[in-house]
């Protein structure tokens, strides 16, 4: 029985190309595990870059056909996508190898080290990785397990999305989409948000109060009504508001172009992004690291130089009038923030949304309406392509077509163009003056090439 990271040598991921599985992989690399792992994106030529990443960690890659496990493979992880029809894992059963979910290896990985673990809806991996910055800057050597790649890593030739110290400290994403997140018994637990998404609010604030009873210390956004519910000391505690109760305070919100200025108890902060939802991750983050004994100045410090990560109001670059942005937005509240971050930025914004998952677009039908039309400016536009089809079974009783018809409906300027490689012709007439262009869209690999695609034809 594998219990602790002690109980194996070699492990095997099935899906390793994904964004959560290839950083556990690099992960247990980093702590001198011999790792391998197949993705059915190889088989197809795809995912190249990743798999050169992976390889040059000295992670083996293989075709997902069921060559790479041997003998020798003590554990094989599989994501919740991975099916049972998948080679591998009718070879793993042939041979008896133990199988577990990523999440079970998160949770080991996490029984490991003093974990800080970031929950709520919005906002995870930016908030885990601003923790890992402050705290790296702090001296105190941390690692991070992400659900994105930091532009800071990925500097350094790698995927970007963890990272092994010295530390004691491991910064991580506690997943509440497939409930996950149950299994983590964090020394602090963060929760950013709750809004609906995957999942209906009452299931989310069962989860999320187990998430709270596993943390031995626990942070909460009290500007957020449903997150305020579940503090258990208001000193640890964040808020955008000051008429709520907490120890850290974020006031005098400024967006000044493509950086945002705010204080925190009085002391000022300068970050290089955009959007008040960032000015709330930061005060997350500075609340999470003031538990782990890093003060708000040197936090401040810090995040002056924190360079984001990689899809989250990423920005290409300006060509012929157009700023081209690209985001990681996905769910209703995500995507309005994400819109009204932009705003500022130009005279005119344009939104393009590719949906994932036809049973998610499905059940977030409403809600996707009600929030992007609750945010839009008159002028702004928002585009939608066809929805993102991993594969797998599933019923197609909706289109991208039904979101932009109900927006229309709402009196938004809402278009459906089902091939995303037709965009940019079909919105070139609605370029005027100083446009920002921002892409969102999720769970499909092949959006990490999109943003170039859009970009060369501009």
């Amino acid at each position: 029985m594998v219990r602790t990271l002690h109980d194996f040598k070699h492990v095997f991921f099935i899906g390793v190309a994904g964004t959560g599985m290839s950083a556990l992989a690099q992960y247990l690399k980093g702590v001198d595990k011999e790792v391998a792992g197949s993705d059915r994106y190889f088989s197809k030529g795809e995912a190249v870059e990743i798999k050169e990443k992976l390889e040059h960690e000295g992670i083996v890659c293989f075709a997902q056909d069921g060559s790479g496990i041997t003998t020798g493979t003590e554990l094989v992880v599989v994501s919740t996508a991975v099916e049972d029809t998948v080679p591998e894992v009718q070879k793993a059963r042939s041979l008896n190898i133990p199988i577990i979910k990523r999440s079970e290896l998160l949770a080991m990985i996490s029984d490991s080290k003093k974990t800080i673990a970031v929950g709520g809806t919005s906002g995870k991996s930016t908030t885990s990785a601003m923790i890992f910055h402050i705290l790296q800057h702090a001296g105190l050597e941390p690692s991070i397990i992400s659900g994105a790649g930091l532009t800071s890593i990925i500097k350094e030739g790698r995927i970007g999305n963890a990272k092994v110290g010295n530390g004691e400290w491991l910064v991580i994403e506690a997943d509440e989409s497939d409930g996950s997140i149950v299994q983590y018994h964090a020394e602090i637990g963060l929760l950013l948000n709750v809004d609906k998404d995957h999942k209906e609010i009452d299931v989310l604030m069962d989860i999320f109060t187990t998430f709270k009873n596993n943390s031995n210390q626990f942070v909460v956004n009290r500007s957020h009504p449903l997150a305020s519910k579940l503090s258990s000391d208001a000193g640890n505690d964040f808020t955008l508001d000051k008429k709520h109760v907490a120890g850290f305070v974020a006031t005098d919100f400024l967006q000044n172009g493509m950086a945002i200025h705010f204080s925190v108890n009085g002391i000022p902060f300068v970050l290089n992004s955009v959007g008040r939802h960032n000015m709330e991750n930061a005060v997350a983050a500075a609340a999470v690291s003031s538990l782990a004994g890093v003060d708000l100045r040197t936090s401040a410090e810090a995040l002056a130089h924190y360079e984001g990560i990689y899809r989250r109001h990423q920005v290409i670059g300006v060509k012929n009038g157009v700023t081209l942005i690209d985001d990681y937005a996905h769910n209703p509240v995500k995507c309005a923030a994400s819109i009204q971050a932009c705003q500022p930025i130009g005279d005119k914004l344009i939104a393009w949304f590719q949906p994932h998952g036809y049973a998610p677009t499905k059940f977030l039908r409403k809600d996707f309406c009600d929030e992007i039309s609750a945010v839009m400016n008159p002028g702004d536009e928002i585009w939608m392509s066809e929805i993102f089809y991993a594969g797998g079974t599933t019923t197609k009783d909706i289109s991208a077509a039904d979101l932009v018809s109900d927006l229309k409906e709402k009196g938004v300027d809402a278009y459906f163009v089902e091939n995303r490689d037709d965009i940019v012709e079909a919105m070139r007439p609605h370029f005027k003056g100083n446009t920002v262009l921002l892409l969102m869209g999720a769970r499909d690999p092949s959006l990490e090439q999109f943003a170039s695609e859009i970009w060369n034809k501009l």
